[in-house]
């Protein structure tokens, strides 16, 4: 099963590509790699679908669903820029920022919101070099923001 019939099996869609409401791209390719921007949990308009703090108003499992969302809005943009998901050899690395409260331990648990569906959607192909990491703030209240690096397939 492709990819793409996974999202359609699990009932997930993904939005458009991202509208970057700054001066940057949404994703940059370089050989056989897509560096894809910092993306929130974002809908189908764009604007953001969460906002709040891990450890003040958030729970675990805000983040969680919070980051899951974000992989399926940089999963629109690489969709966006690579035209299937099929090309996917392999998704390599993310970087997960959690916006939190600064006794906040559980930065992981969140981001893996965003890894488990990748699993989920690619299987081993899925499997990447990660961080999460605490922030103070993100933009737009946002509370999590994660960028992702993808090989393609030649």
């Amino acid at each position: 099963m492709s990819p793409e019939e996974r999202l359609a099996a699990l009932g997930l869609e993904l939005p458009p590509p991202f509208a970057p409401p700054a001066s940057f791209v949404p994703a940059v390719r370089t050989g056989s790699l897509v560096f894809l921007s910092g993306h929130g949990p974002t809908g189908n308009d764009g604007q953001p679908l969460l906002r709040g703090r891990l450890g003040d108003d958030l729970t675990v499992e805000d983040g969680y669903r919070a980051a899951r969302l974000t992989a399926l809005a940089l999963l629109g943009s690489l969709k966006g820029e690579i035209g299937s998901l099929d090309r996917v050899a392999q998704v390599v690395k993310l970087l997960g920022m959690v916006r939190c409260t600064p006794d906040f331990g559980q930065q992981p648990a969140v981001i893996n919101g965003a890894s488990d569906l990748l699993i989920e959607l690619f299987g081993e192909r899925g499997r990447h070099a990660r961080s999460a990491v605490g922030m103070h703030d993100l933009p737009f209240g946002i509370p999590v923001e994660i960028e992702m690096v993808v090989e393609l397939r030649d």
